[in-house]
Protein backbone atom coordinates (compact mmCIF):
# COMPACT_ATOMS: atom_id res chain seq x y z
CA UNK A 1 0.00 0.00 0.00
CA UNK A 2 1.38 3.24 -0.99
CA UNK A 3 1.82 5.57 1.66
CA UNK A 4 -0.10 9.30 2.00
CA UNK A 5 2.06 11.22 4.35
CA UNK A 6 3.28 13.59 1.97
CA UNK A 7 7.06 14.14 0.71
CA UNK A 8 9.05 17.28 2.30
CA UNK A 9 10.67 17.95 -0.74
CA UNK A 10 8.14 20.60 -2.82
CA UNK A 11 10.30 20.78 -5.89
CA UNK A 12 11.74 23.82 -7.59
CA UNK A 13 8.37 25.24 -9.33
CA UNK A 14 6.54 25.03 -5.78
CA UNK A 15 5.20 29.11 -5.06
CA UNK A 16 5.36 29.73 -1.53
CA UNK A 17 3.64 32.97 0.30
CA UNK A 18 5.58 33.59 3.95
CA UNK A 19 3.56 35.73 6.22
CA UNK A 20 5.05 37.59 9.11
CA UNK A 21 4.05 39.60 11.53
CA UNK A 22 5.64 42.91 12.38
CA UNK A 23 4.45 43.06 16.01
CA UNK A 24 6.88 41.00 18.19
CA UNK A 25 9.64 41.16 16.15
CA UNK A 26 12.40 39.82 17.99
CA UNK A 27 10.59 36.52 17.91
CA UNK A 28 8.85 36.46 14.35
CA UNK A 29 12.20 37.01 12.52
CA UNK A 30 13.25 33.99 13.96
CA UNK A 31 10.38 32.27 12.91
CA UNK A 32 11.22 33.28 9.90
CA UNK A 33 15.01 32.22 9.46
CA UNK A 34 13.24 29.06 10.23
CA UNK A 35 10.53 28.67 7.64
CA UNK A 36 12.66 30.40 4.76
CA UNK A 37 15.80 28.29 5.93
CA UNK A 38 13.41 24.80 5.96
CA UNK A 39 11.67 26.15 2.45
CA UNK A 40 15.48 26.72 0.71
CA UNK A 41 16.65 22.89 2.22
CA UNK A 42 13.56 21.52 0.58
CA UNK A 43 14.23 22.86 -2.90
CA UNK A 44 12.20 25.85 -3.17
CA UNK A 45 13.79 28.37 -5.89
CA UNK A 46 14.64 31.65 -4.05
CA UNK A 47 12.60 33.35 -6.93
CA UNK A 48 9.61 31.09 -5.51
CA UNK A 49 9.56 32.43 -2.43
CA UNK A 50 7.84 35.78 -1.22
CA UNK A 51 8.07 37.29 2.36
CA UNK A 52 4.85 39.76 2.91
CA UNK A 53 4.85 41.63 6.01
CA UNK A 54 1.66 41.80 7.97
CA UNK A 55 1.02 44.42 11.32
CA UNK A 56 0.21 41.67 13.86
CA UNK A 57 -1.28 38.68 13.98
CA UNK A 58 -5.07 39.35 13.57
CA UNK A 59 -4.39 40.56 9.98
CA UNK A 60 -2.69 37.35 8.92
CA UNK A 61 -5.75 35.80 7.55
CA UNK A 62 -6.69 38.29 5.64
CA UNK A 63 -3.22 38.40 3.82
CA UNK A 64 -3.53 34.47 3.58
CA UNK A 65 -6.69 34.67 1.66
CA UNK A 66 -4.61 37.48 -0.47
CA UNK A 67 -1.72 35.11 -1.19
CA UNK A 68 -4.27 32.24 -1.57
CA UNK A 69 -5.79 33.80 -4.32
CA UNK A 70 -2.40 34.81 -5.85
CA UNK A 71 -2.40 31.16 -6.94
CA UNK A 72 0.35 29.82 -4.23
CA UNK A 73 0.97 26.47 -3.45
CA UNK A 74 1.34 26.90 0.09
CA UNK A 75 1.62 29.77 2.62
CA UNK A 76 3.56 29.45 6.13
CA UNK A 77 1.56 31.87 8.47
CA UNK A 78 3.84 33.47 11.28
CA UNK A 79 2.98 35.50 14.42
CA UNK A 80 3.41 35.69 17.78
CA UNK A 81 0.82 37.00 20.41
CA UNK A 82 2.18 36.87 24.28
CA UNK A 83 -0.18 36.64 26.79
CA UNK A 84 -1.38 40.02 28.31
CA UNK A 85 -3.47 41.12 31.47
CA UNK A 86 -6.57 42.11 29.30
CA UNK A 87 -8.61 39.35 27.10
CA UNK A 88 -6.49 40.62 24.18
CA UNK A 89 -4.81 38.09 23.68
CA UNK A 90 -7.45 35.45 23.61
CA UNK A 91 -9.52 37.25 21.11
CA UNK A 92 -6.35 37.86 18.94
CA UNK A 93 -4.72 34.69 19.23
CA UNK A 94 -8.12 32.70 18.79
CA UNK A 95 -9.02 34.85 15.54
CA UNK A 96 -5.67 34.54 13.81
CA UNK A 97 -5.98 30.71 13.80
CA UNK A 98 -9.58 30.19 13.13
CA UNK A 99 -9.41 32.55 10.42
CA UNK A 100 -6.04 30.98 8.65
CA UNK A 101 -7.79 27.17 9.13
CA UNK A 102 -10.50 29.19 7.59
CA UNK A 103 -8.35 30.23 4.55
CA UNK A 104 -7.14 26.99 4.17
CA UNK A 105 -10.22 25.19 4.30
CA UNK A 106 -11.86 27.67 1.69
CA UNK A 107 -9.30 27.68 -0.86
CA UNK A 108 -7.90 24.49 -0.46
CA UNK A 109 -4.08 26.16 -0.31
CA UNK A 110 -2.17 24.26 2.83
CA UNK A 111 -1.49 27.31 5.34
CA UNK A 112 1.22 26.35 7.64
CA UNK A 113 0.59 27.60 11.24
CA UNK A 114 3.49 29.28 12.95
CA UNK A 115 1.73 31.80 15.35
CA UNK A 116 3.50 31.26 18.67
CA UNK A 117 0.35 32.04 21.87
CA UNK A 118 3.07 31.81 24.57
CA UNK A 119 2.78 33.55 28.17
CA UNK A 120 6.00 35.16 28.04
CA UNK A 121 8.54 36.42 25.67
CA UNK A 122 11.33 33.35 26.76
CA UNK A 123 8.56 31.09 25.75
CA UNK A 124 8.42 32.36 22.73
CA UNK A 125 11.86 32.74 21.87
CA UNK A 126 12.65 28.99 23.43
CA UNK A 127 9.90 28.39 20.32
CA UNK A 128 11.74 30.59 17.94
CA UNK A 129 14.86 29.28 17.25
CA UNK A 130 15.46 28.39 21.14
CA UNK A 131 15.79 25.25 23.22
CA UNK A 132 12.76 23.67 22.22
CA UNK A 133 13.06 24.29 18.13
CA UNK A 134 12.03 26.65 15.42
CA UNK A 135 7.82 26.62 14.96
CA UNK A 136 9.04 29.08 11.86
CA UNK A 137 10.78 25.29 10.34
CA UNK A 138 8.05 23.50 11.46
CA UNK A 139 4.98 25.25 10.48
CA UNK A 140 7.19 25.76 6.50
CA UNK A 141 7.60 22.07 6.85
CA UNK A 142 3.85 20.94 7.14
CA UNK A 143 2.83 23.67 4.40
CA UNK A 144 5.40 21.66 2.29
CA UNK A 145 4.16 18.37 3.10
CA UNK A 146 0.59 19.38 2.39
CA UNK A 147 1.30 20.80 -1.05
CA UNK A 148 2.91 17.97 -1.77
CA UNK A 149 0.38 15.42 -0.57
CA UNK A 150 -2.34 17.46 -2.47
CA UNK A 151 -0.37 16.84 -5.81
CA UNK A 152 0.27 13.22 -4.96
CA UNK A 153 -3.16 12.36 -4.18
CA UNK A 154 -4.80 14.82 -6.82
CA UNK A 155 -7.02 16.89 -4.16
Amino acid sequence: MASREGATAGGRRTKVCILVSRFNPEVTERLLEGAATELLRNGIAEKNLEVVYVPGAWELPLAARGAARDGYDAIVALGCVIRGETAHFDHVGRAATDGLARVQLDSEVPVGLGVLTPDTLEQALARAGGELGNAGTEAARAALRMADLQRQVGW
